[in-house]
C-alpha cells in the first residue's frame, strides 16, 4: 500500500471513529440525565407520602404514557383493542389514587390543618409519580432510536446509565451523609456463614444493591435480546409479584378497591402486550411436537 494511502486511512478512520464517539456519548449523555431524574424523582416521591403499593401500580401505567407519547412524537397508530387496554389501565390507576387519596384525606390521627398539609404534600407526590412516569416514556423511545441507530449493546448501556449520574449524586450529599449516619446507628446484625456483624441497615443495603444488579442486569440483556413484547410482559409480571409480597409481608393497608383497580392494571397490560396470541401458537406448536420415544 502506499504510504500516501496509508496516511489517509489513518486521518480518516481515526476522525471518523472520534466524530462517532463523540455522537455516541452525547446521545449516551441525554439518556443519562433522563435516568438520573426518573430515579431520583421516583426515590423521593416515597417520601411525599406515597405507599409502596400505590407507587408500584402507578409505574405499572407506563403504557398509557408509552402510548401517548408514541402517537404524539413518532406518529404511531394503535387498535382499538390497544385503546381498550390502556382504557383499562388508566381506571386502575385512577380507582387505586382515587382509594388512597381517600385514606390519606381520613387519617383519624391527624387534626383538620396537619390532615391537609399531608394530603397536599401527597398530591405533589403524585405529581412527581406522573412526571416521572411521563420522562420514563420518553427516555424508552429515545432509548429505542438510540439502539436502532448504533445497535444493542446491553453491558455498553447498563455502564453508561449507571456510571455518569454518579457525579449527580454530589448534589444530595448532606442527605446521603444523613442517612449513612442513621445506617451505621441502626442495631447490629451478624451475617450468617461468614460471621461478620455489621449495622442492619448496611445489610439491608447490601442487599438491596446485589438484587437491584441483578434484576437490571436482566431487564438490559432482555432488551438487547428478546422482543418488547417479551421485555414487556415479565417487567409486569415481576411487579405484580413485587406488589403481593408488598401487601403481604409488610401489611400495607389494601382494600377490595385496590384489588380491583390492580386487576384492571394488570389485565390491561396484558391486553395491550396481546400475550393471549402469542401464547395460543405457542401452545399449538407445543402440542404438535413429536412425542419422545
Amino acid at each position: 500500500m502506499h504510504p500516501a494511502a496509508a496516511v489517509c486511512l489513518v486521518f480518516g478512520g481515526c476522525c471518523s471513529n472520534v466524530v462517532f464517539l463523540e455522537l455516541l456519548v452525547r446521545y449516551y449523555l441525554i439518556m443519562v440525565a433522563m435516568f438520573f431524574t426518573v430515579s431520583v424523582v421516583n426515590n423521593y416521591a416515597l417520601n411525599l407520602n406515597i405507599a409502596m403499593p400505590l407507587h408500584m401500580i402507578f409505574r405499572s401505567g407506563s403504557l398509557i404514557a408509552s402510548m401517548a407519547l408514541g402517537i404524539i412524537i413518532l406518529k404511531k397508530r394503535y387498535s382499538v383493542s390497544k385503546y381498550t387496554s390502556i382504557a383499562l389501565v388508566s381506571v386502575g390507576i385512577f380507582t387505586c389514587t382515587f382509594m388512597s387519596a381517600k385514606q390519606v384525606a381520613s387519617d383519624s390521627s391527624l387534626n383538620e390543618e396537619d390532615g391537609l398539609h399531608v394530603f397536599l404534600w401527597w398530591l405533589l407526590g403524585i405529581a412527581a409519580l406522573t412526571f416521572a412516569l411521563l420522562m420514563s416514556a420518553r427516555m424508552g423511545i429515545f432509548q429505542e432510536t438510540l439502539y436502532k441507530r448504533f445497535g444493542k449493546h446491553s453491558k455498553e448501556a447498563l455502564f453508561y446509565n449507571h456510571a455518569l449520574p454518579l457525579p449527580g449524586f454530589l448534589l444530595l450529599a448532606p442527605n446521603i451523609y444523613h442517612h449513612a449516619v442513621l445506617f451505621s446507628q441502626s442495631e447490629p446484625f451478624q451475617i450468617p456463614v461468614i460471621g461478620l456483624t455489621l449495622p442492619i441497615m448496611w445489610f439491608y443495603l447490601l442487599m438491596n444493591v446485589i438484587t437491584q444488579y441483578v434484576c437490571i442486569r436482566g431487564v438490559f440483556i432482555l432488551t438487547t435480546e428478546c422482543t418488547s413484547l417479551t421485555v414487556t410482559l415479565v417487567v409486569t409480571l415481576r411487579k405484580f409479584v413485587s406488589l403481593i409480597f408488598s401487601i403481604l409481608y409488610f401489611r400495607n393497608p389494601f382494600t377490595a378497591w385496590h384489588w380491583l383497580g390492580t386487576a384492571f392494571v394488570f389485565v390491561g397490560t396484558l391486553m395491550y402486550t396481546e400475550v393471549w396470541n402469542s401464547l395460543g401458537p405457542l401452545l399449538a406448536r407445543w402440542r404438535r411436537r413429536p412425542k419422545e420415544e
